[in-house]
């Protein structure tokens, strides 16, 4: 499968500038990644007087308050950076994501109290809050539509990299080296930044029409002295048809301005519908939260293998879920995968949630199993998550909502998104407390069914679909 992505489309010469400006815009979510894997092997130690690598240690409820407070974050960056890709452009908001993240590391280095932990934290919600909002977007507008998927799967596949990395580092690696090893990728993110343009649809809409030539042949090819009379065609006539496009949703706004009403066409309320349900199967199915919790989750089930063993598994599944998105994603486009992946979540977690039922009862012998079925089930469930639910949401997302509301609908269900992330994060570890692992796993594969329902009977096919809709 490996080698057949690398074969595919997005890495012939004609995109091989668009793949190169996606991975640099994607570090940061690389990044982002690193710091959200560090939480999960890290909250054992911090729950524990004898092993905290800090000054103090936490109780149960302030776990699950540093877990929750990163979606605090993640709607403020939402938000703030919608605002700041619509006033001043991708490129500012792409530069500006580096700043929170990298007083993440300032913060978890220099802690002296919980509150510290919980500011670093907010940070990487706003992070996060503002990647969900603009890397999307930005790789949607750079991207051919026939690679576009690929694409924007690399946003997650970043990220799954990232966390495992995270993984790895917080297990073997002590407290305060981790931010002295991590402090620079943003710098290096920044300065890849500036290498190249800000998105042709950007500077047309700023009346900037020579720079706008330039950005499209940049990420076209087109720029060098051997482009040919067919490329030249085809590049001029994306160029007329991004003009006219753009053209027609400036006169929508200056004739009608964004009102209520354009949400309230069938159209829009079937697509803010779907992406609502995207958020939810997105969150509610657990895979972030299982991301989050995964070692105490593993140590809830006495699983033989040590519970960071088992996690940095789980984050090389999750890599593997993600390449398998990137390989399908354009070929038989978003409805299928998300089917599958709706539906094996739900198998997936009513299986892990019937093992922890007879684990955490520990009224039958599971010795003969624990080494491997609780790992093997979660990796399942990972990875067909990885392959729909998590890789393909935000690509349905950008591709769905039309064009003129798509800017604020995108922040109001990453919006939704992050409150949804916050209510998961704080009732996870309860949950697991209160009513147990079991019931809590039941209950994530119950919103994959009902959202499975949906997908099957609602959801549109979006592939090959034009930005411009």
């Amino acid at each position: 499968m490996l080698i057949s992505i690398f074969k595919s489309g997005i890495f012939q010469w004609q995109y091989r500038r668009q793949l190169l400006v996606s991975l640099s815009a994607t570090l940061i979510t690389f990044c982002h990644g690193i710091a959200l894997g560090w939480l999960s092997p890290m909250l054992p130690k911090l729950l524990s007087p004898q092993e905290t690598p800090l000054s103090f240690y936490i109780d149960v409820n302030e776990a699950s308050w540093l877990g929750a407070v990163i979606s605090i974050g993640g709607i403020s960056g939402n938000f703030s950076f919608s605002y700041l890709m619509n006033r001043f452009g991708r490129k500012v908001s792409i530069y500006a994501l580096a700043v929170p993240h990298t007083c993440i590391w300032f913060l978890f280095y220099f802690a002296q109290s919980i509150e510290w932990l919980y500011v670093a934290r907010v940070c990487a919600g706003l992070t996060g809050g503002g990647m969900f909002v603009v890397l999307p977007i930005f790789i949607g507008e750079i991207a051919d539509n026939s690679i576009r998927g690929r694409l924007c799967s690399f946003f997650t596949l970043t990220m799954n990299t990232g966390i495992m990395v995270g993984f790895v580092v917080s297990s073997h690696i002590a407290y305060h080296v981790i931010p002295c090893a991590v402090v620079g990728l943003p710098v290096l993110y920044v300065f890849l930044a500036t290498r190249y343009p800000e998105p042709p649809q950007q500077l047309i809409r700023w009346k900037r029409e020579e720079e706008a030539e330039k950005s499209l042949r940049y990420y076209r090819r087109c720029d060098g002295p051997n482009v040919s009379k067919e490329e030249e065609r085809a590049y001029q006539k994306q160029l007329d048809e991004m003009r006219l496009a753009i053209q027609q949703q400036n006169k929508d706004s200056d004739d009608n301005g964004l009102s209520i009403s354009d949400f309230l066409t069938k159209r829009s309320l079937k697509a803010l519908a779907t992406g609502l349900v995207l958020m939810v199967a997105n969150i509610f199915t657990g895979t972030f939260a299982f991301n989050n919790y995964m070692s105490n989750i593993f140590d809830a089930v006495h699983t033989q293998l040590d519970p960071n063993t088992n996690t940095i598994i789980i984050g090389a599944v999750q890599i593997l879920g993600t390449l398998a998105s990137i390989y399908l994603v354009d070929r038989y486009g978003r409805k299928i995968l998300l089917i599958v992946s709706c539906a094996g979540s739900g198998i997936g977690t009513s299986a892990f949630g019937l093992y922890a039922f007879y684990a955490e009862e520990e009224k039958v012998d599971l010795s003969a199993f624990s080494a491997w079925l609780p790992v093997t089930l979660m990796a399942f469930i990972i990875f067909i998550a990885n392959v729909g639910v998590i890789s393909v949401t935000m690509v349905v997302l950008v591709e769905i909502l039309p064009q003129k509301i798509r800017a604020v609908a995108t922040s109001f269900c990453l919006g939704c998104l992050s409150f949804f992330a916050f209510a998961s994060l704080k009732t996870f570890p309860l949950m697991m407390f209160h009513l147990g692992l079991a019931a809590t796993m039941w209950f994530c594969g119950a919103v994959s069914v009902i959202c499975l329902f949906y997908v099957v009977v609602c959801l549109e096919e979006t592939k090959g679909r034009s930005m411009y809709d």
